[in-house]
């Protein structure tokens, strides 16, 4: 799953070292600057601020990397269908969000026990407002850190299908066949049925088609010509002779199609080159049908 691999990789820690190089020089300017610094309250309260989220956020950056290190070694032997990493990475994200937040109040010399203390009852009242994407924010993190549901994957969720291409606090994010972006609410994993389409891989894989009313008075002759073209096909497991075209949907002007195939793996990559060679077929057979007439 190019998504999931994509997190997987090491990255440079630029984020990380300026960090460090921060926690460095404020402690080189409270070594030498130390009385003319004292002397200035808002200037100390500003240095507690920034003391009060680098060095937090400093010993959670290494928690992370070293628990993602360990996570990829125990699993280096084997493919990993989990959310974890992107689990951690999220979360380590509200953390940091959090860290700023009290060192934004002790920088301006507000207490923050005594602040949240003061506002619970306001407090209370936002966490009425917001419930839905506090549920859905839990939903999120129950989803990146369980075994379910992985980037890549292709899932149903009620009447929407597609393949995740992104797991956030808020929603599942699906790509559909028709590259349209559809945003699923983590809520509605745990409160209706779906479906891992890509949960046990299967070696069965479906092309679909649609031709013009005219062309397809002469299915059988395309039938015939995928079926030659099939027959010694070193991808496919099945016997050629055995598939058969079927009718899906009859319009107007249109007939859809739909035909199933074996392969010799479960390859996504492999069902979508055998899927191309035999939508090429459909297409020279529909110009030449069209071209005689």
């Amino acid at each position: 799953m190019i998504a999931q691999a994509e997190d997987n990789k090491p990255r440079f820690p630029y984020v990380f070292l300026l960090k460090i190089f921060l926690v460095i020089g404020l402690i080189a300017a409270d070594t030498y600057l130390g009385k003319e610094i004292m002397q200035q309250k808002t200037l100390v309260q500003v240095m507690r601020g920034f003391y009060s989220f680098l060095i937090p956020s400093i010993f959670l950056s290494v928690i992370r990397y070293v628990v993602i290190f360990l996570y990829n070694a125990r699993h280096k032997q084997r493919a990993v269908r989990g959310n974890f990493v992107l689990g951690v990475n999220r979360l380590t994200a509200v953390l940091n969000v959090v860290f700023a937040l009290i060192a934004l109040l002790i920088s301006f010399g507000i207490n923050p026990k005594d602040f949240i203390t003061s506002l619970t009852i306001v407090a209370m009242a936002i966490a009425v407002l917001f419930r839905d994407y506090i549920t859905n924010m839990i939903s999120g993190l129950i989803v990146m850190f369980s075994e379910q549901l992985s980037v890549g994957d292709r899932i149903k969720v009620g009447d929407q299908k597609g393949r995740i291409v992104d797991i956030t606090f808020a929603n599942i994010v699906l790509q559909d066949e028709e590259d349209d972006i559809i945003m699923v609410p983590n809520n509605l994993v745990f409160t209706s049925t779906f479906m891992n389409l890509s949960a046990h891989q299967s070696s069965l894989f479906t092309v679909r088609f649609e031709l013009p009313l005219q062309a397809s008075l002469e299915v059988e002759e395309l039938e015939e010509a995928l079926r030659v073209s099939l027959t010694t096909h070193p991808n496919l497991s099945d016997k050629p002779d055995d598939f058969q075209l079927k009718v899906v949907e009859l319009g107007k002007d249109f007939v859809r199609y739909k035909l199933d195939l074996h392969a010799v793996s479960n390859s996504n990559r492999m069902h979508r080159q055998l899927e191309n060679e035999i939508l090429k077929e459909v297409i020279k057979f529909e110009r030449r049908v069209l071209k005689s007439s």
